[in-house]
């Protein structure tokens, strides 16, 4: 996020000025043995593990959107690594799964190659999970033991491998949820995880895959920092006070990105995406009828109102989407639009640029998925345009991060 600039030289005959501040504290701390720099290497293992986290998020939403993740019904860490073999480990797994709901009320049907297809897909997004978590957990062990990180760093990298396995215990807190004996005594009930645990699921995902970047980003600017090799040009223009306004504007977006996924998140859970597939109407007008909107049907007796629409009603969940979609790009297009106006330096320039170029490329997948009825290639490349444009907005925070001098 923060590479130098080919265009930008640091003279060798010029002393740095990040060197020359950090070189007394350096060299007391090497003096008392402790660890200053992280090396990069450890960087570009987190920048690897990103890429794996952005990997099994697709791949999640492909499993759910092929109704694949209540295929395999228990959670074995080490046994589940391998699949059946022999057509009677195949009969025994499928007769598993006819013992639940999404059996008994929807696939009663289903051949044993049929079942075979979706635990394929619950199983190689399972078997990924333990794989990021093997690329975490030995990776960093070595790197700690062998002094390749600071305390600090150590300490970013440990929570990062706790949060990983927060994330596997609710990968199977969701799948239970699906499970549950409970949707065979509800009228119409329709067997899928849900959609507050699927949320959720996806919710530390995405904070596991913005904390290795983060983490990892920090480490090459620290690096350079330290090394005398970062841009002194770039340095000055970061610390104009002309930047902190837009620097604000910058992490609010985030927000709203994250927040927009998070009710995409919902729109999965509650399969709302099939309703109201036209745009930008919703029926005869922008928004749905008002009983609609507010039904009756979702309040429980100990709700005071009628909050729990926003949440469990599939009208208004995908409104929502809509709406906060609409005010995200809006927003992001302002900010491009304010950008123009400053003085910044190419690397946030750039990923100005192609944060906005995400957000026009999101939106055609959003609508292109709704009037298309959620076909799985769309909607999967709309889940991944989420974690795209997040990530070109972890590029434009980093890159504006003020240099200290």
């Amino acid at each position: 996020m923060t590479r130098r600039f080919a265009s930008t030289t640091v003279g060798a005959s010029a002393e740095s000025t990040f060197a020359r501040t950090t070189g007394t504290t350096t060299t007391a701390a090497a003096a008392a043995g402790a660890v200053t720099v992280t090396k990069p290497v450890v960087a570009y293992w987190l920048y690897f593990n990103a890429g794996l986290v952005f990997a099994i998020v697709v791949v999640g939403g492909l499993t759910r959107l092929t109704e694949s993740g209540l295929s395999i019904t228990e959670w074995n860490v080490i046994s589940g690594m391998k699949p059946p073999r022999s057509e009677a480990d195949w009969v025994e797994e499928f007769e598993k799964y006819k013992q639940y709901p999404e059996y008994k009320l929807l696939n009663r049907h289903m051949t044993l190659d049929e079942f075979k297809n979706i635990f394929y897909w619950e199983w190689s997004h399972r078997m990924i999970g333990r794989f990021i978590g093997m690329t975490f957990i030995l990776p960093g062990l070595f790197f700690a033991k062998r002094g390749y990180m600071t305390r600090r760093v150590a300490k970013q990298t440990f929570g990062i491998t706790a949060l990983l396995g927060f994330q596997g215990f609710m990968g199977w807190y969701m799948v239970k949820s699906g499970l549950s004996e409970a949707l065979l005594q509800e009228p119409g009930a329709v067997p899928r995880v849900s959609q507050y645990r699927l949320t959720a699921h996806l919710a530390t995902a995405f904070t596991i895959y913005a904390a290795s970047i983060f983490v990892a980003a920090d480490i090459l600017r620290q690096h350079k920092l330290a090394t005398g090799t970062y841009p002194k040009e770039v340095a000055a223009m970061l610390n104009n006070p002309a930047l902190n306004r837009f620097r604000r504007f910058a992490h609010v977006m985030g927000a709203m990105i994250f927040f927009t996924a998070m009710t995409g998140g919902l729109v999965a859970g509650l399969d709302a995406g099939l309703i109201y597939n036209e745009f930008p109407y919703m029926g005869d007008g922008f928004v749905p009828p008002k009983d609609e909107l507010w039904s009756d049907e979702y309040k429980k007796p100990s709700d005071v109102g009628k909050w729990r629409n926003l949440l469990e009603n599939p009208t208004t969940v995908q409104f929502d989407h809509r709406t906060m979609a609409e005010t995200t790009a809006t927003l992001s297009t302002a900010l491009w639009l304010y950008s123009r106006r400053l003085p910044l330096p190419k690397n946030v320039r750039i990923a100005m640029n192609t944060m906005m170029g995400a957000v026009v490329v999101q939106v055609t997948l959003g609508i292109s998925t709704l009037i298309y009825m959620v076909p799985i290639q769309l909607a999967a490349a709309h889940q991944a345009g989420a974690l795209a444009l997040l990530t070109s907005n972890f590029w434009l925070i980093h890159a504006l991060r003020r240099v200290p001098l």
